[in-house]
């Protein structure tokens, strides 16, 4: 089925034209809406773009992915327009794949990023997921170690967590305690299969194991793949600080800056607006802070709320507890103007949004073209997408609240 697309946008280059300073190689100081506006346009967030949903996500460099309809929406909101089976497809096909990668999180990436950016975060997931809720199972750190490889060779086709267990116990050859099995699913670089609509991945997960897989013994080729991790993070989000690298993939600064090191001049050194050393790829979109920035409704957990140690790139100050849950929801946002400015759900008959500040009447009728199109895109898939967070919407504050219609 033909599925409803996203608002046109022009092609990259199409249209009024987005100023740029030239500073590519030179140390500049930049205001916090000129970064802001730079991840707009990394982001593909300044204009859609008419590009596959493979090479989209390539651009991005990561979703965050552990609600399934979200990198769809991520995309919907990138891409012009936007069809939803062309990303079916490429989960399916495994050019874009799902993965337990930055942050221990789960994260749709380009699969030619999968192995450099497993290999940069295993370390960070060692430690996370071999701590003593796996040890108190009986088995060990070395244990698992040991397991990885046969792991991924029983994970030839798709297999459920069930799967996983009767064979753990066969292994073992004794029921496996609590614990182990959850270790080991996020330790072992396996891939998330797709295995039902809407949007691909349904609520009973079902793993396989990479085409490429990733070297997850040797710490060189760790810190190797954390200089590729740390070029792709830039290349999407940047300019950014060691403390952003940092909190977008859960890495220890300490890493993070020897990365930074190694890459010696190939990265471009700018500063903040507080005076913080910013570090970036040459030649990167670095739009002024006067770039146009149109309205937009953004999934749940979308990876450029959740990308710096600095959340005020998109999210302000006074709005950021409303928006990222103390539990870790990330409600869906409107952006307006490149900054968080409210939140919004499907409602009957259209697009539910609570602005925490009033916004100007233009405003609200870009709102309105982009609520039509998100309805039309939701209605053949999930039209009441997001329904279990309903209850964080009944408790976020709005200076204004309206229903735009879907049509």
């Amino acid at each position: 089925m033909t599925m409803a697309a996203g608002p046109t946008g022009p092609r990259r280059g199409a249209g009024a034209p987005v100023t740029t300073r030239g500073r590519d190689d030179h140390a500049t100081r930049f205001t916090a809406r000129e970064l802001n506006r730079s991840t707009l346009a990394r982001q593909l967030l300044s204009s859609r773009e008419r590009i596959g949903a493979a090479e989209a996500v390539r651009r991005v460099v990561a979703l965050q992915a552990q609600q399934a309809a979200s990198p769809y929406l991520a995309l919907w909101n990138r891409v012009s327009d936007f069809e939803p089976a062309d990303l079916d497809t490429a989960f399916a096909g495994q050019s874009v794949v799902k993965s337990t990668l930055m942050r221990i999180t789960l994260h749709a990436v380009h699969a030619d990023d999968h192995r450099a950016f497993r290999e940069a975060v295993h370390p960070s997931l060692r430690a996370a997921r071999l701590n003593d809720r796996f040890t108190a199972s009986g088995l060990t750190a070395e244990d698992a170690e040991v397991l990885v490889p046969e792991i991924l060779a029983f994970a030839d086709r798709p297999r459920t967590n069930a799967d996983y267990e009767a064979w753990l116990e066969q292994r073992l050859g004794a029921p496996a305690r609590p614990g182990a099995w959850w270790g080991l699913r996020q330790f072992a670089p396996l891939l998330h299969a797709p295995t039902a609509p809407p949007w691909s991945f349904g609520h009973r997960p079902s793993y396989i194991a990479p085409r490429v897989r990733p070297v997850t013994t040797d710490p060189q080729v760790s810190d190797l793949s954390l200089r590729t991790l740390v070029t792709r993070y830039l290349e999407g989000f940047g300019p950014a600080s060691v403390a952003d690298v940092a909190q977008f993939s859960l890495v220890p600064r300490t890493r993070v800056r020897a990365a930074l090191r190694a890459l010696g001049d190939v990265l471009v050194r700018h500063e903040g607006p507080g005076g913080e050393e910013l570090f970036d790829v040459p030649h990167a979109p670095r739009p002024d802070g006067d770039a146009p920035a149109p309205p937009r409704l953004m999934a749940m957990w979308d990876s450029v709320l959740l990308a710096y140690s600095d959340r005020g790139r998109l999210i302000p100050p006074e709005y950021r507890a409303l928006v990222i849950r103390r539990n870790g929801d990330v409600l869906a946002t409107v952006l307006v103007d490149g900054y968080v400015a409210g939140v919004w759900r499907p409602a009957e008959g259209g697009i539910e949004v609570s602005a925490f500040h009033p916004l100007s009447d233009a405003v609200w009728e870009q709102l309105r073209v982009e609520a039509r199109a998100l309805t039309a895109f939701l209605r053949d898939r999930e039209p009441h997408v997001y329904r279990r967070y309903d209850h964080w919407w009944a408790k976020a504050p709005g200076a204004v609240v309206r229903v735009l219609p879907g049509g």
